[in-house]
C-alpha cells in the first residue's frame, strides 16, 4: 500500500496545468505594474523643516571635511524639504562655488535674495554675485593640459 502512495505522489503533476492566457485585444495597452522597490520610487518632498535640518547638519559636516560634492547634495535635499530656508540656499551657493559651479551659485544667491531682500548680509551677497564669472571656464583635463604645454 505505501508503495502505491509513493508512486502516486511521484507520478502526479506537482502543479495544475496552466491554461494559456488569451491574447489581449488590439485596442488595449498593457500597463506596467507599480514599482515595488521603495528605493526606486521617486522621492516626494513636502514641507519638513526637521528633515531639512538633518540634511543641513550632514551638509555642514561634509563641508567642514572638504567633501563639497556630498555637502552640495545634502544642501540640495535641504532646499527640497524646506524651500524657504535661506541658510540652506546660502550653504548651497557656497558649496556650488567650491565646486566651480558658478551658474548654480548664482541661482542659489538670487533665490536667497528673493526670499530675504532685507537681510543683513544682502550687500555682501550682491557683491559676491557681481564677482561670480559670467560663465564657468572649461574644465582642465589631462588632454587639454598636454596640448597646451606643447604650444
Amino acid at each position: 500500500m505505501w508503495l502505491s502512495v509513493w508512486v502516486y505522489l511521484l507520478v502526479r503533476p506537482a502543479l495544475p496545468a496552466q491554461q494559456p492566457t488569451p491574447p489581449s485585444p488590439a485596442g488595449t495597452i498593457e500597463q506596467e505594474p507599480p514599482e515595488e522597490d521603495p528605493d526606486r520610487k521617486p522621492q516626494e518632498y513636502s514641507f519638513n523643516p526637521l528633515e531639512a535640518g538633518r540634511n543641513m547638519t550632514a551638509g555642514n559636516f561634509y563641508y567642514k571635511k572638504g567633501n563639497y560634492r556630498a555637502a552640495f547634495r545634502r544642501y540640495v535635499e535641504a532646499t527640497k524639504w524646506d524651500p524657504t530656508s535661506g541658510q540652506a540656499l546660502l550653504k548651497l551657493a557656497a558649496a556650488s562655488e567650491k565646486l566651480r559651479d558658478f551658474e548654480g551659485a548664482r541661482t542659489a544667491y538670487t533665490k536667497y535674495l528673493e526670499l530675504e531682500p532685507d537681510a543683513k548680509n544682502a550687500p555682501e551677497i550682491k557683491k559676491r554675485l557681481a564677482k561670480l564669472p559670467a560663465h564657468a571656464p572649461p574644465a582642465a583635463t589631462p588632454a587639454n593640459s598636454m596640448t597646451n604645454s606643447k604650444k
